[in-house]
Parts: structure tokens; C-alpha cells; sequence
């Protein structure tokens, strides 16, 4: 977590914002717990737990089924249904201690924006049946974009944890970080994200029982999109890690800055790491457990990579974005 530097605008104030500053760390902690826990829902088959009604549980709303597919999409649900109040707390803290305009500001409502379609896209998914065993090629869209839009949710949110206690301008440093390199690393990981994704659906719906019988089914003729789509993966990732390793270790070479230090250099080792259950992932033949694990892994990798950029950005702002200290109460 990055030190919280702040102007002299008194006790009060700054002890609120270091609340702040950790409350919003919990909120994108409890948002990585979402997204797994809805991780979990796609690869047991339990997105039809609650029937095709939303917001409601097969018409109620507290299902009295005890079924295990409607006691993991009700719970996924409700903690989703949490996320979203704590987004909005969040928001709500956040307009509550900075000025209109501050960058901070910004990146909290675009939190907001990013998790409220991140609840129309799983109304969507369930109402237009699109979970469970469903091979649409509906399906396969509404889920990258899925993963898109997460993706986005976690930035915004990994931001704003970032610039909260920020003294814009006067701490400002050099991180010596290519714009362009940068926004490589973001298109590779996302569309590294997008084929995972895939893959992920494809193993579900289509499980092998060797790998052998998992590479003859992808290569063949009638292979469903989602089986051709699955070879991309592995490619892309070898691809993406090679890029983020050099990436990484080109900032450790050109900055002094402990913490960007720090950061890049977890970026490299989560690299490898990922990698290594990735083959782990495809050599077990993708158990849930691993499943989890591969897409908890590549949250953190973005996490990091994002927090590189927040860096960047807080070093390019003007100092008119300072803190509002006028906000305190008695």
C-alpha cells in the first residue's frame, strides 16, 4: 500500500482520510472476492441456481431451495448486492473529503458506473439464459465483455484506493514510465483476460478427460468455437509474459522510486507465477480449485500493472488538486 502524504490540514482530517484510504483497499479486496466467488458460480454450472429471475431467487427472496447451484448463485448474489453499497460508500467518502474536480473524484464515479453495469451484464446473463450449460455464441460475447467491464471496475477502484490521501503536484515524481509501453501492457493483459475467459467457459461446458482427448477435440472439424477459441490462450499468455517481463524489468532499470521499484518487480514474479499455473491448469485439466486460483492470479497482476499507471498519472497532475480540508467536521 502506498504511504498516504498529506498537507498539514489537521488531525481530524488527515486520520479521516487514512479511514478512507483503507476502507477503499477493503472494498477492491472484497471486489477480487466477488469476482471469484463468481468464478466459482460459471464453473460448477450454478448461474441457473435461481431460475432464469433476477433480481429475485426462483421468485422469492430468500430461496428456501438447498440446493448447492441455489446456495452459490444466491450467495453470489448477495455479496455482489454488498460490493455495491460499499462502491457507493466508497463514492460517497470520497465527494464527501475532496473538491469538485479533484482526479480522485473521477475515479471513484467511474467505480460507480463500472459496478452497475457490472450488475445489468449479470441480470443480462441470467435472464436471457445465458449460464449454465448454454453454448451460445451469445454467451461467449456476454462474457468477455463481462470480463472487460471487471477488468475496468478493478482499475477504477485500485485508483482510487492509490490516490486517496495524494498530495497532487508536491510529492509528484518522476516514474519514467513510456505512456505507450503502458498502455501495451493494458491491451495485452486484457486480451489475455478475454481468451482466459473463454477458455474457462470452454473447459467448463466441454470438459476432458485427458489431454490427450482435449487437444484432438480442439483441432477438431466440429469443434465449437469455444474449443478453437481455447488454443489462442496459451499463445497469448507466453506472448503477454514476455512483454510484461521486459516491461517491468525496463522500469526497474530507468526509476529510483522504492515504491515503483517494488511494484514492477512483483509484476515480474507474478508473471512467472502465472505462467506456472497456467501449465498447471492445462495439465490437470482445469480443476475449479485451480480455475480459481489461475483468475485470482491474473486480478492481482492487473492490480499491480494498474497501480503502475496510477503512478504515472499522479505524476503528470498540476498541484490544483489539493485536498479539501475545509470538509472536516467538528
Amino acid at each position: 500500500m502506498q504511504e498516504i502524504a498529506l498537507p498539514n490540514n489537521g488531525d481530524k482530517y488527515s486520520a479521516r482520510l487514512r479511514r478512507l484510504s483503507r476502507f477503499a483497499w477493503f472494498v477492491l479486496a472484497f471486489t477480487v472476492f466477488v469476482i471469484l466467488w463468481g468464478a466459482l458460480v460459471r464453473a460448477t454450472g450454478s448461474g441457473a441456481g435461481c431460475g432464469n429471475h433476477w433480481p429475485l431467487c426462483n421468485g422469492e427472496i430468500l430461496p428456501r431451495s438447498a440446493q448447492f447451484e441455489t446456495l452459490v448463485e444466491f450467495g453470489h448474489r448477495l455479496t455482489s448486492g454488498i460490493n455495491f453499497l460499499l462502491v457507493l460508500t466508497l463514492s460517497y467518502g470520497v465527494f464527501r473529503n475532496y473538491r469538485r474536480g479533484h482526479p480522485v473524484r473521477k475515479s471513484a464515479t467511474l467505480a460507480v458506473i463500472f459496478i452497475i453495469v457490472e450488475a445489468l451484464i449479470g441480470a443480462g446473463l441470467v435472464l436471457l439464459n445465458l449460464v449454465a450449460e448454454s453454448t451460445s455464441i451469445l454467451r461467449g460475447y456476454s462474457t468477455s465483455l463481462h470480463l472487460l467491464n471487471t477488468f475496468f471496475l478493478l482499475a477504477s477502484l485500485t485508483i482510487t484506493a492509490k490516490w486517496i490521501g495524494v498530495d497532487f503536484g508536491r510529492q509528484a515524481r518522476r516514474v519514467n514510465v513510456n505512456g505507450r509501453e503502458l498502455a501495451m501492457g493494458w491491451f495485452g493483459v486484457t486480451l489475455m483476460g478475454v481468451s482466459g475467459a473463454i477458455t474457462a467457459l470452454g473447459d467448463t461446458l466441454f470438459p476432458a478427460n485427458s489431454l490427450i482427448e482435449g487437444f484432438s477435440t480442439d483441432f477438431s472439424a466440429g469443434a465449437h468455437i469455444f474449443l478453437r477459441l481455447r488454443l489462442l490462450h496459451p499463445v497469448l499468455a507466453v506472448l503477454v509474459a514476455l512483454y510484461l517481463l521486459w516491461f517491468s524489468g525496463k522500469i526497474r532499470s530507468k526509476t529510483s522510486d522504492p515504491i515503483l521499484r517494488r511494484l514492477s518487480s512483483g509484476l515480474s514474479h507474478l508473471v512467472l507465477v502465472q505462467l506456472a499455473a497456467g501449465a498447471l491448469n492445462v495439465f490437470l485439466l482445469a480443476p475449479i480449485w485451480l480455475q480459481i486460483v489461475h483468475l485470482f492470479l491474473a486480478d492481482l497482476l492487473w492490480i499491480l500493472l494498474i497501480s503502475i499507471t496510477a503512478m504515472e498519472l499522479e505524476a503528470r497532475m498540476e498541484t490544483q488538486s489539493a485536498p479539501l480540508a475545509a470538509a472536516v467536521q467538528a
